[in-house]
C-alpha cells in the first residue's frame, strides 16, 4: 500500500526523459520519479525505495532524498520562511513543510527550530506540521518495565525537568535530579524508564538501571585504562561532574563499576587514582 509522506519501496515500471515512472497500484496509478532523483543504472523492474509528497501542483511525486522527518514523526526542524499563511519548515526537501497559524502555539520566526509533529491534514490530505505536540502523543498505556532503553526527543524544560518524546510516540518527564550532563531542546538520544505510573505518565533517566548501569560501564572503564597508560586520576573521591565530563555517568555507577573491577582484581586504588594491575 502506498503511503504519502513515508518511504515506500516501489518498482520501476517505466522509463522516459525526464524521469521514470512508478507502480503506484490501482488508486495512484504510475508516480513520477524526476530524473534529478534518479540513481545511476536504475532500470525497468528495479525496485527503489523513494519518498512520496506533493509537487507545487498537488500531484503525488517521488523522491531518493529523504526527509528529516516522515508522517507520524516529532522532529525538531528550523523555520526557512514565513508568509501571511504561516510559516515553512526545512526539511531536507526541495518543497519545505507548510505549518499553520493555526497549528502554532506562538508566531514562529524565520531561523528558529521547534518541536513538530508531521502528519497528514484531514481536511486538504497535505503533509504539514503542527507545533501542537500534545495532542499526537498517545493516550495509550505505555508497553514498558523498569530498565527499557527508548529513543527519547528532548521537548521542553519545564520547572521538573524535561519534558521528552518516548519512541516518537509517548510522553514522558526527564527530572533534574537524573541530569548529569547539559540537555537542550532537540536532543535526541538512548533514555531508559525508571517508572511507569499508573496513569501513563513515564518518568525516565539517562543511564540504564542499577547493576546492569555498572556491569556495561565496567567494560568500558577498563578499555579506557588500557587506552590510557593504564592509569586515571579520578577516583572515588572525584567530583561527580568530572566524572561525568570523562567518562559521561554518574558518581554512583562510576563507583560501582571500580568495585566491581577491584573484587575481579583487574584494578589497584591509590590516593593518585586507579591503575590496571600489572
Amino acid at each position: 500500500m502506498v503511503e504519502l509522506g513515508r518511504v515506500n519501496r516501489l518498482t520501476v515500471v517505466k522509463q522516459v526523459d525526464f524521469g521514470l515512472y512508478l507502480d503506484g497500484g490501482e488508486v495512484h496509478g504510475n508516480i513520477l520519479l524526476p530524473a534529478r532523483y534518479v540513481p545511476d543504472g536504475t532500470k525497468i523492474g528495479d525496485e527503489i525505495d523513494v519518498f512520496l509528497y506533493l509537487d507545487q501542483e498537488e500531484r503525488l511525486v517521488a523522491t531518493t532524498e529523504h526527509p528529516l522527518a516522515q508522517v507520524g514523526d516529532f522532529a525538531w526542524l528550523e523555520v526557512a520562511w514565513v508568509n501571511n499563511f504561516g510559516a515553512f519548515l526545512n526539511w531536507g526537501l526541495m518543497k519545505d513543510l507548510f505549518v499553520p497559524f493555526r497549528e502554532q502555539k506562538m508566531k514562529m520566526q524565520k531561523g528558529n527550530r521547534y518541536i513538530v509533529h508531521v502528519h497528514l491534514d484531514e481536511e486538504s490530505h497535505r503533509i504539514m506540521a503542527s507545533a501542537k505536540v500534545e495532542k499526537f502523543l498517545s493516550h495509550e498505556m505505555p508497553p514498558y518495565q523498569v530498565g527499557d532503553a527508548v529513543d527519547g526527543l528532548v521537548w521542553q524544560k519545564t520547572d521538573l525537568g524535561f519534558k521528552v518524546i518516548v519512541d516518537n510516540r509517548f510522553g514522558g518527564l526527564l527530572y533534574d535530579h537524573q541530569l548529569f550532563r547539559q540537555l537542550h531542546t532537540g536532543d535526541r538520544l538512548t533514555m531508559y524508564i525508571q517508572q511507569v505510573r499508573e496513569d501513563g505518565k513515564i518518568d525516565l533517566m539517562l543511564q540504564p538501571v542499577g547493576q546492569q548501569a555498572a556491569r556495561e560501564f565496567s567494560d568500558v572503564l577498563l578499555e579506557h585504562l588500557r587506552n590510557n597508560a593504564g592509569r586515571t586520576v579520578l577516583g572515588d573521591k572525584s567530583p561527580a561532574e568530572e566524572i561525568y565530563a570523562v567518562f559521561g555517568v554518574s558518581k554512583k555507577v562510576f563507583k560501582k563499576a571500580v568495585g566491581d573491577l577491584y573484587k575481579r582484581r583487574l584494578i589497584q586504588i591509590t590516593d593518585e587514582g586507579i591503575s590496571l594491575n600489572d
